[in-house]
């Protein structure tokens, strides 16, 4: 049969620490005989990306801006 679980306000403010300020992530607690013995925290950081098409987009269009920049400078150095 399993222990009972002890925790006690030390454990609880440890827990509440490593929670507080958490955006994206997890907390894992490490149990040991109905005692916790270790608190494991795992931030991850986002970041947005352009959809495919708005890349797909953006780089269509910084072609056309440098190929009409090449016939541009062309013409001028001729």
């Amino acid at each position: 049969m399993a222990k009972p679980l002890e925790i006690d306000q030390q454990w609880l403010k440890r827990i509440a620490d490593q929670v507080g300020g958490l955006q994206y992530g997890s907390v894992n607690i490490t149990v040991h005989d109905g005692r916790i013995v270790q608190i494991d925290r795992t931030e991850r950081t986002r970041y947005d990306q352009p959809s495919s098409k708005q890349q797909e987009s953006q780089s269509v269009k910084q072609q056309a801006s440098n190929s009409h920049n090449n016939s541009s400078n062309k013409h001028q150095s001729a």
